[in-house]
């Protein structure tokens, strides 16, 4: 790093200048600090059972739009009868989610994410113009 040049201003304010090189090597190893932390806690989280690892094909899949509730109960190894059966619908109904024919109320959306132990924004957050914010996650 270069030289930082301090001075006080007429109202008594410390003041450092910097060179915009040394600037920006200060934002980056800010960013990578906090770059460090965010691993360190889902490392964390991750040992305590609160997060999970999930195969790129069943994310990409998510992304390129397909019905999350479908890839999760796929991720999951449930048969769309069970999953129905766990959320207290019928296979129909569930299909007709999975297909996105239609959307599911709230309420029972929260009982998919319930038998699919995820939340329930992990089954409406894909889709569409997210999906496409999401790509190049």
């Amino acid at each position: 790093m270069g030289i930082a040049t301090r001075f006080k201003t007429p109202n008594g304010e410390d003041m450092v200048v910097l060179s915009q090189a040394d600037y920006d090597a200060l934002v980056e190893a800010a960013e990578m600090l906090e770059d460090v932390a965010a691993y360190d806690l889902f490392k964390e989280r991750l040992a305590r059972g609160e997060e999970e690892f999930i195969p790129g094909e069943f994310v990409h899949r998510m992304v390129d739009g397909e019905s999350p509730v479908r890839v999760w109960r796929e991720f999951r190894g449930l048969s769309a009868k069970d999953l129905a059966a766990a959320a207290g619908i019928s296979p129909a109904y569930l299909s007709e989610i999975e297909s996105r024919k239609k959307e599911g109320s709230v309420s029972v959306l929260k009982k998919i994410a319930k038998a699919l132990k995820v939340d329930i924004e992990d089954l409406i957050a894909w889709g569409g113009d997210e999906a496409e914010a999401g790509a190049d996650v």
